[in-house]
């Protein structure tokens, strides 16, 4: 009869004088062997990373200063977060949060860099607030005019434009409207033989305008416009007939305090009046003016 096999555990060790040594069912041990807690798991590193830097990159993409920080950060976080949630291990709630904040911090890093373009077209291009000056002597008009005019009318809309002669300006422009010459058709006529006679239909008016820089370095002319609005809705730009004029408002570059004044000739619709849309800047307010 052979003796039974001892449980694993710690027991005289005979090929070792008797010293305790632990047993573990087929051999002898120096120790016992470690026991893995059931259910324990390791920490998931990589979710923990790309967590932390997807927060990090959040934070560089709401300053505009450091925008470029949070653009690199944030795709390498997203893909750590799309990486650690393969990988075993415990928190993978981690790349989760890494996930999320890496998309939504994208998105408010492009808003915030749209913010700073427009800021910085607004400043490059004279983009600010636009004034108006009426002329001091502009009569008080025609009563059964003014009753047309809704009470509410915003002053410089096309239910309240501003007179001839008042001045629009912005930071980098100055604009005046300084005269309207209906009979449009003679001008042109005389003024090169190869103008084209208005379409039927329609006539020549001449607005004759001047235009001033006021800006830090220097501007063209063609950033301001003009275009005549009808009282039907249409607008019409003095490009769409090709006339030239002998005063034709020319496409100068201008510093500080630089002026200057022209004509351009537009084809309006007999029988409709209409107004004139100044924009004094590339993209600065529209003010409409009564010719």
């Amino acid at each position: 009869m052979t003796n039974p096999t001892p449980a694993p555990g710690w027991y005289p060790a005979p090929h070792a004088n008797n010293e305790q040594r632990y047993w573990d069912g087929a051999q002898w041990l120096e120790s016992a062997p470690q026991v893995t807690a059931l259910g324990e798991k390791k920490l998931n590193i990589l979710a923990l990373v790309s967590m932390i830097v997807a927060v990090v990159g959040f934070i560089f993409a709401c300053i505009p200063g450091a925008l470029i920080v949070g653009w690199i950060l944030l795709p390498i976080a997203f893909v750590l977060s799309i990486v650690s949630l393969f990988l075993k291990g415990d928190k993978k709630w981690f790349g989760i949060v890494g996930l999320i904040l890496s998309i939504v911090g994208t998105i408010v890093g492009v808003m915030v860099f749209i913010g700073v373009i427009a800021t910085a077209a607004d400043e490059a291009f004279g983009g600010s607030d636009t004034t108006v000056t009426a002329p001091s002597d502009q009569p008080s008009g025609d009563e059964g005019e003014q009753s047309s005019v809704p009470p509410t009318a915003e002053q410089g809309t096309r239910e309240s434009p501003y007179p001839v002669g008042s001045e629009i300006s912005t930071n980098d422009w100055t604009v005046v409207i300084n005269s309207v010459n209906r009979d449009g058709n003679a001008v042109v006529s005389e003024a090169n033989q190869f103008n084209s006679p208005a379409a039927a239909g329609t006539h020549y008016e001449i607005i004759n305008y001047t235009v001033t820089y006021k800006g830090a370095e220097s501007g063209y002319s063609a950033e301001v416009a003009l275009a005549a609005v009808t009282s039907s809705g249409n607008v019409v730009n003095s490009y769409d007939s090709l006339v030239s004029l002998t005063d034709d408002m020319g496409l100068d570059e201008l510093y500080a305090g630089g002026t200057l004044t022209g004509s351009a000739a537009f084809a309006i619709p007999d029988g409709e009046t209409y107004t004139l849309r100044v924009r004094p800047g590339i993209i600065a307010d529209e003010v409409f003016v009564q010719p």
